[in-house]
C-alpha cells in the first residue's frame, strides 16, 4: 500500500508586497517525491505544463560534476506549490516585520501521478534530474518557493524567472497565450499575437483552415512553418496593417475571433491561388518561408487594410492575388527584381533586406 505522509521542512516565509517567497533546504534526492516537471504538451487544443524537455547532456555534465568531489550547487531551484502546501509559523518574533520563521508543511501521497503532485519545478529541471541520476545518498540544495493561484500563474512566473535565460523562443510563444499576470514589455506585445497563432495552428484543418496542424511549435512537432515567421506577421499586422482595426491600443488585447477570421480568409485565398507551394515546407518553398509568410502579410496589409471582415467580400481578392502568379517563383525558376535583380527561387534568405525586396516585388505586382 502507498505511503502518505508529511515532509517538514525549516524555513523562511518572506513577504514581497502582497505575495509571499518560503525559502528552504531540501534533499534534491527527495524533490520528485512531492515534484512534478511539467513539460509544456497539448491536451486536445488546451495547453498543459510550462517545462523545456530535459537536456540530457546537460544534464550528464552537471551529474559529472556532482559525483566528484567538492561539488556544490549555489543556485536556488524554483518550485510552485499548490494550496496542499501550507506554512507553520513558529511563535517567536522576528526582528523583521517581512520576515517570519516557521515550517513548511508538503503533503506526500505516493499513489498520485506525477501531475497529481503538490508543487510544479518552475526553475532547475536538469539540475533535479541530476541529483535524481547521481550516484549520491543525499545532496541537499537550496530552494525557493511560491503558492500559485492556479497554472496560468505558475506559468507567468516560469517566464519571469527564465526572462533573462536564453530560453527557446519557440517555447515562450507557446505559452504566452494562456499566461496571465504581469509580464516583460517584449513578451507582453507578443501576447496578442501569439494568441492569434494558437487559434490558427488549432483551427479546423478538415474545414479547410489554412494554418490548421502546419506551424510548427513545441507541441505542434509536425508543422512545417515556422511559428516565429506567422508571428511577425501578425505582429506587424496588429501594430501597423490590416489587424490594427480589431486591437485595443491602450490595453493590448483584441478581438481574436475576427483577427483570425481576417486572416483565415485572406490566407485561404493564398492557399487556393498556390496550393503546391502551400503543402511544402520552407525547404522547397518559398511561400511557406519566413520572407514569403512575411511578405504576403504585408500584401494582406495593402490589400485589406482597414477593411472589416463582413465586407472582405467585396474587394475581389480573388483576381488580385491570382495576379502574382507570373510574378512567383516560390519554388522553382528565378525571381525578377529588375534589371541585375535576378534570384534563383530559393536565393530569397530570411533576412530584412530580402524580406523588403520580395514586399517591394509583390506589391508592385499587385498594385
Amino acid at each position: 500500500m502507498a505511503d502518505q505522509y508529511e515532509i517538514r521542512l525549516p524555513a523562511l516565509r518572506i513577504r514581497q508586497g502582497e505575495q509571499f517567497i518560503y525559502t528552504f533546504g531540501v534533499d534534491g534526492k527527495r524533490i520528485h517525491d512531492f515534484t512534478t516537471v511539467s513539460r509544456v504538451h497539448r491536451d486536445d487544443v488546451d495547453l498543459r505544463g510550462y517545462q523545456r524537455p530535459e537536456v540530457l547532456s546537460h544534464i550528464r555534465a552537471i551529474r559529472r560534476y556532482l559525483e566528484a568531489d567538492g561539488a556544490m550547487l549555489p543556485n536556488a531551484i524554483v518550485l510552485a506549490f499548490d494550496d496542499r502546501v501550507t506554512f507553520e509559523p513558529i511563535r517567536s518574533k522576528s526582528p523583521v516585520d517581512y520576515v517570519a520563521v516557521g515550517q513548511l508543511v508538503i503533503p506526500v501521497d505516493e499513489s498520485l501521478p506525477d501531475e497529481a503532485k503538490p508543487a510544479w519545478l518552475v526553475d532547475g529541471q536538469q539540475r533535479s534530474a541530476a541529483i535524481r541520476d547521481a550516484d549520491l545518498a543525499e545532496f541537499p540544495v537550496a530552494a525557493v518557493g511560491f503558492i500559485a493561484r492556479g497554472e496560468a500563474e505558475q506559468r507567468s512566473q516560469f517566464i519571469l524567472v527564465n526572462n533573462t535565460k536564453p530560453l527557446p523562443k519557440g517555447l515562450i510563444h507557446e505559452l504566452l497565450p494562456d499566461t496571465k499576470g504581469q509580464l516583460p514589455t517584449a513578451y507582453a506585445r507578443k501576447q496578442l499575437p501569439a494568441q492569434v497563432l494558437a487559434r490558427l495552428n488549432f483551427g479546423d484543418r478538415a474545414a479547410g483552415e489554412p494554418f490548421a496542424a502546419r506551424i510548427a511549435t513545441p507541441t505542434m512537432a509536425n508543422g512545417y512553418i515556422k511559428g516565429n515567421s506567422v508571428l511577425k506577421m501578425v505582429e506587424n499586422s496588429l501594430y501597423d496593417g490590416a489587424l490594427y482595426q480589431y486591437r485595443n491600443p491602450e490595453d493590448g488585447t483584441g478581438d481574436i475571433d475576427q483577427i483570425v477570421l481576417h486572416l483565415n480568409y485572406f490566407w485561404t485565398i493564398v492557399q487556393v491561388t498556390f496550393p503546391d507551394a502551400w503543402e511544402l515546407p520552407p525547404t522547397k518553398s518559398r511561400l511557406t518561408h519566413g520572407a514569403g509568410i512575411q511578405a504576403m502579410g504585408y500584401v494582406m496589409d495593402a490589400l485589406t487594410d482597414g477593411v472589416p471582415t463582413r465586407k472582405l467580400s467585396r474587394l475581389k481578392l480573388e483576381s488580385k492575388v491570382a495576379e502574382l502568379r507570373e510574378h512567383c517563383a516560390w519554388t522553382s525558376g528565378a525571381w525578377d527584381f529588375g534589371p541585375d535583380q535576378t534570384r534563383r527561387w530559393n536565393g530569397i534568405q530570411n533576412t530584412p533586406n530580402d524580406v523588403r525586396l520580395l514586399t517591394s516585388h509583390l506589391l508592385r505586382a499587385v498594385k
